[in-house]
């Protein structure tokens, strides 16, 4: 048999403005000042952990979370830490409120695929896998075919190893795009479907070497050969089954692609939802409530906000959790003025969190924090001066800057961040306070 692995073509998925949140960082109910990503914002995390609990006792019904507070304050972080709190395949759908107004589809129809994205399915059945731990990664890369100013990987090799066997396999770019995706390297125990190529993460390896403090679950080597039969557990979500059940095929074309309807009729979401209550019952599958985000929230309108509130009392419902950086707003589509541009009735059931402004040492903390996931060195005068414009301008502004003073530092034949990188950087780009102000000035000459 070769010892070659493919699967199916899926996209580059790059480092994420929240990859690094791990979880709420609260330890025996209480919230540590820096811990699985997130710094500061005490209050909130603990009132987060509370709803992760309430959440997992099966209490949530009918309510949802709404998180309030000035931009840049980690409303996005705190709901991607709740999902992660509540399982690592959880499914989280992120969504802002502008994009219900397509042309393409009703809004609510937007809004019902979102949901229906937001809950998973764990399937399980039993599969030929390759298991072993990843003992060596050589992974190459090469310019994207339609971008050339990114680089994407296209292939390499991993060796797996058991306590048995130990075995050198040539991996095609969709399998190392999958891995890089899922924070897999060296030291991981995985399983690969030999059929799919589809890679799930079971945990870092168990070794005679020292861990610092990780998330990771921790494995033992497994035993016996690196190719065996096991039970493969993988979760699709209702919508991608409503997809596959549109075109009248099987789960498998969710994998393999095939045209779509822009919109998808009640009776297909029955004829699914019958299924899958089916697959539960014979024990095949289990139902995963996930996580719909709703980003700036006061661009719902009152049909919208009509169809959450109806959605919020239904039994297959996802966790709702809605954000907004507004005050007293106008609710879109009337003539009221209420709190967060949010119907009273409907912000009566919501729980809300606040967050609040980060202080000098808690912006320091996060951009270390990014700095360390970008993989960018930084001096501690560096690190200094990008507090300094996260207090006076943004932290949003500070962290954006990391990668064009890295790209300046490296120019200057540097791996370190130093100062003068951060000041030509803040030249080259300017903050949102400095292209207002040379608005005001050069108002005039632009066009209006």
């Amino acid at each position: 048999m070769a010892s070659s692995i493919s699967s199916t073509v899926r996209g580059f998925e790059r480092i994420g403005t929240h990859s690094h949140i791990k979880g709420l960082g609260v330890k025996d109910g209480k919230p540590l000042p820096v811990a699985d990503g997130l710094v500061g914002q005490l209050e909130a995390r603990k009132a987060a952990w509370i709803v992760v609990q309430i959440i997992k006792s099966g209490k949530m019904a009918g309510k949802a979370i709404l998180l309030a507070g000035p931009p840049g304050t980690g409303k996005t972080a705190l709901a991607i830490a709740i999902a992660r709190e509540l399982g690592t395949d959880t499914p989280f759908m992120a969504l802002s409120a502008s994009e219900v107004y397509s042309a393409e589809m009703k809004k609510t129809e937007v809004l019902m695929q979102a949901m229906r994205k937001s809950i998973g399915v764990r399937i399980r059945e039993f599969r030929r896998v390759y298991e072993g731990m990843i003992s060596k990664m050589d992974i190459k890369f090469d310019r994207h075919p339609y971008n050339p100013w990114q680089q994407v990987p296209v292939g390499g090799k991993i060796t797996l190893k058991t306590r048995d066997e130990e075995r050198t396999f040539s991996v095609d770019s969709s399998i190392v795009t999958e891995m890089l995706s899922k924070g897999i390297g060296e030291g991981d125990v995985v399983w690969i479907d030999e059929e799919t190529g589809r890679v799930q993460k079971v945990g870092k390896a168990k070794t005679s070497g020292s861990y610092d403090i990780t998330s990771d679950r921790v494995v033992e080597i497994p035993k016996g050969s690196i190719l065996k039969e096991k039970e493969f557990i993988h979760t699709v979500t209702l919508h991608d089954l409503d997809v596959a059940q549109s075109r009248s095929s099987s789960i498998i074309s969710i994998f393999f692609g095939g045209p779509s309807e822009r919109e998808i009729s009640p009776e297909v979401r029955q004829r699914v939802d019958e299924t899958v209550k089916s697959w539960v019952d014979e024990g095949r599958a289990e139902l995963i409530p996930g996580v719909l985000f709703i980003d700036d929230v006061h661009m719902l309108d009152i049909e919208c906000f009509s169809f959450l509130s109806r959605a919020m009392e239904s039994e297959l419902s996802p966790i709702l959790i809605l954000a907004t950086n507004r005050g007293m707003t106008r609710i879109k589509g009337t003539d009221m003025v209420a709190p967060h541009g949010i119907p009273l009735d409907l912000l009566d059931r919501l729980l809300i969190i606040t967050t609040r402004p980060y202080n000098r040492e808690e912006i320091e903390e996060i951009i270390k924090i990014r700095a360390k996931e970008e993989r960018v060195e930084l001096e501690e005068s560096a690190l200094k001066k990008l507090t300094e414009l996260g207090l006076e301008r943004s932290l949003r502004y500070a962290v954006q800057l990391l990668t064009p003073a890295n790209m300046i530092a490296k120019e200057r034949g540097d791996s370190k961040i130093l100062p003068e990188d951060i000041e030509a950087a803040a030249k080259l780009f300017v903050s949102v306070k400095e292209s207002s102000n040379y608005l005001r000035k050069m108002e005039e000459m632009f066009l209006k």
